[in-house]
């Protein structure tokens, strides 16, 4: 009896050590399976809406849900994943991610329902993980004596106070703190956008231009590196410290330029079109128009603050966050880089969930915002499912065990 009861709880202990054997094989699946799943149940069931909101704005709602819900997940497999590379350390496994992770689902639970009394839970789960993360980014900073991790510390830490903000603009129903704190999350997480591309974007590169890593043939000009994220650092200090529109507008127009200026280096030849490094240029090029058409709004031009939201959100970590989910997933369960059919088409119903979302908000004589929320959501709920039936064998399969890094 004994060993036919091991014989049956085997597979589960097995897929679970699978699951738990670094950060991105547990929070990125439940990252991409969030993302699919709130936007849908938010447009198609509760009408724009949650069941007991009690009064609370629900765009805010919806705002806090995607960005420190589904980015954030994806942002704690990232980090628990990379930066033992980064650092040289050993990574993360077993119980410290299932803490992780228990943690970031009773915030969900409390984003799903929208009840008043369970925002305080939702809080103090979210602000423990961010926490950790916190912690965790600062111990290996002094451990290896190194100040290359400031910038993602600076943005996390921003990151956690807009979402802690965000929560409780919830609780009070207070409007423009809740505005507040969605501006100061968008823009500490396409900080942390410019820092990841930064780092990704040269590897990836010469990967693909030399898969037998022989040489180097892709080297970008080391000032511009990080000037992204660094101007996107100075307009998130701009919008603390008070600075009227107009000041943060031309700083928001500086800060997309150099983003549009990352996009320079997906033109490395023939190699520009293939998906695994278009999405990266994509990823910088959608955050950097986003960036130029909200700066142009605050400095009085006529363009939707909404529109440039989603640009930013949907389309710079949208395709961001998918670029990274599908370059890591390969490289981390020792598969070629080379994107499935699957895979493309999952970009291919993300992108066209972004157009439908954004084109309507500055081009509505061209395209009516009359076009269905819904049909927008079932693109973007289709583009991650994609990617979780094309990943999910990989990433909880036991057999792809070796493969150790990106």
């Amino acid at each position: 009896m004994t060993s036919d009861l091991s014989s049956v709880h085997a597979p589960r202990r097995t897929w679970l050590a699978a699951a738990s054997h670094e950060g991105l094989r547990l929070f990125f699946p439940l990252a991409a399976f969030h993302a699919a799943l709130w936007p849908l149940l938010w447009v198609m069931l509760w009408k724009f809406d949650l069941p007991f909101s009690g009064g609370a704005v629900p765009a805010h709602w919806h705002a806090h849900e995607m960005i420190v819900g589904s980015y954030g997940a994806a942002l704690i497999g990232f980090l628990t994943s990379a930066l033992p590379e980064w650092t040289d350390t050993p990574r993360l496994h077993g119980r410290p991610l299932i803490l992780l992770a228990f943690l970031w689902s009773v915030g969900r639970i409390s984003g799903l329902l929208g009840a008043p009394a369970m925002i305080p839970i939702g809080a103090l789960a979210d602000q423990a993980w961010f926490a950790f993360l916190i912690a965790y980014l600062i111990f290996l900073s002094w451990r290896r004596r190194t100040t290359g991790l400031t910038g993602f510390i600076a943005f996390l830490a921003v990151l956690a106070a807009a979402g802690g903000m965000l929560r409780f603009s919830l609780f009070q129903n207070d409007f423009d703190l809740g505005e507040r704190a969605v501006w100061m999350a968008t823009l500490a997480f396409l900080g942390l956008l410019g820092l990841a591309l930064a780092r990704i974007t040269v590897p990836v590169t010469n990967l693909i231009l030399d898969p037998s890593e022989a040489t180097s043939p892709f080297r970008p000009h080391p000032g511009r590196v990080n000037l992204a994220p660094g101007l996107v650092g100075l307009l998130l200090a701009a919008y603390l410290c008070g600075a009227t529109e107009t000041v943060r507008g031309y700083l928001m127009l500086a800060a997309g330029a150099a983003f549009l200026d990352r996009v320079a280096d997906g033109f490395v030849g023939r190699e520009t079109a293939r998906i695994e490094i278009a999405a990266l240029w994509i990823s910088s090029g959608l955050a950097g128009i986003g960036l130029l058409f909200g700066g142009l709004s605050w400095i009085g031009l006529p363009f939707s603050l909404i529109g440039c939201l989603h640009l930013m959100l949907m389309g710079g970590l949208g395709i961001g966050i998918l670029a990274v989910f599908s370059i890591a997933g390969l490289l981390h369960t020792s598969r070629p880089l080379i994107f499935s059919p699957r895979t493309k088409l999952a970009f291919l119903f993300m992108l066209v969930a972004i157009f439908l979302r954004t084109f309507p908000e500055f081009f509505p004589d061209v395209l009516p915002s009359s076009v269905p929320h819904g049909v927008t959501a079932a693109f973007w709920t289709g583009s991650l499912m994609l990617w979780l039936a094309a990943y999910l064998p990989l990433l909880w399969s036991p057999k792809t065990l070796d493969g150790q890094s990106c």
